[in-house]
């Protein structure tokens, strides 16, 4: 039985992007599909979630695994555009909406859809946004320096030419790990004022140039400007903060019974996912910061963990797509105890996203 209070959608997409010249996505297989089609077990009659839809490939596989309804979220119209593509293969069974999937609770409100069945996330970039030059997330490519998902807000080319040195170096270090993050963030505004940094390859070279004064010209493992487009990337679309507001919604989405089953790909992201569910199953000792009161039982558990600890992808897929290698797994059951209270909506602390 369908845990939604209005029927499957039957109608066209209900996306607001506008129509584009956007390429098909090259084939490919999402990161750790098997484990999670297991975790979410589709069934027939279900409401699902991809709430990150990218190409969908999570979509695609539920949608063939069992006559459920799909509904997909992305921030990124050309996604939108791809999914409305999507669609036609199946008679009415995926909506694609355009918008956040820290907001999916209330997208699917606003549609008539109060519960579901299942959620899955997963989380970071896309193949498709880091092989598009134009898109600006990669320094393999020359393109300009973006790196926005939506297309909206502040571009990564404006963070580099505005923001001053100590909160840029903060940046650099907090989602990147860099540890030369301080001289990078000085390379960095020194270069500005001769000329904008508008290009992915110029802040590399930077990058690289700092990075070599402080390391010395020893063989490194990566690229040295990694780190540092990885934390502009995070910061340009607040992804932690977006991954923190995602939890929730799905705790107040899911109805009991209903699963989450979250890929990450980045330590923070990981570290955000095992504490909220350690958290709402009731896993976290007492004077966690995670808890509202030092000391406190607090509410009841909202998620049975399906897993103790992350699953991790096998030697096998890692071999095939050495892009999976970092990927983590972690899913859980929802209970039928009520949604904690949201943060700022009174009651609940803010979680430290």
């Amino acid at each position: 039985m369908t845990t939604s209070s209005a029927s499957r959608p039957t109608s066209g997409p209900t996306s607001s992007s506008k129509s584009r010249e956007v390429p098909d996505a090259p084939s490919h297989r999402p990161v750790m599909l098997a484990q999670v089609l297991a975790a979410l077990a589709p069934r027939d009659g279900a409401i699902i979630v991809d709430a990150t839809f990218g190409a969908g490939g999570y979509s695609s596989a539920l949608l063939d695994a069992a006559d459920c309804t799909v509904w997909g979220i992305d921030c990124d119209p050309d996604a939108v555009v791809r999914g409305d593509r999507l669609r036609q293969r199946y008679l009415g069974r995926l909506t694609v909406i355009e918008g956040r999937f820290g907001e999916m609770d209330a997208l699917l409100a606003a549609r008539g859809i109060t519960a579901v069945d299942g959620i899955a996330l997963d989380l970071g970039i896309s193949s498709m946004q880091l092989d598009d030059a134009a898109r600006g997330f990669s320094f393999r490519y020359d393109g300009p320096l973006d790196m926005r998902m939506s297309r909206g807000g502040r571009s990564a080319a404006e963070i580099v030419n505005s923001m001053d040195e100590a909160p840029l170096g903060d940046i650099i270090h907090r989602y990147g790990g860099e540890r030369a993050a301080r001289r990078i963030a000085r390379t960095i505004v020194e270069a500005r004022r001769t000329a904008p940094i508008t290009r992915t390859t110029q802040l590399a070279e930077l990058v690289r140039g700092a990075v070599a004064k402080r390391r010395g010209q020893a063989r490194q493992k990566i690229d040295p400007a990694t780190r540092t487009f990885q934390a502009l990337r995070i910061h340009v679309n607040d992804e932690i903060g977006e991954l923190c507001r995602g939890l929730d919604a799905a705790e107040a989405l899911l109805a009991p019974g209903g699963r989450l089953a979250v890929v990450s790909f980045h330590s923070l992201e990981d570290r955000e996912v095992k504490n909220f569910l350690k958290q709402r199953a009731g896993r976290l000792p007492r004077g966690s910061r995670y808890l509202p009161e030092a000391g406190a039982a607090g509410p009841a558990a909202t998620f049975a963990l399906m897993s103790r600890r992350a699953l991790t992808p096998t030697r096998a897929e890692v071999a095939a797509n050495p892009r999976a290698r970092s990927a983590r797994l972690r899913s859980a059951r929802r209970t039928d105890a009520p949604a904690w209270t949201r943060p700022g909506t009174g009651g609940e602390e803010a979680r430290p996203c």
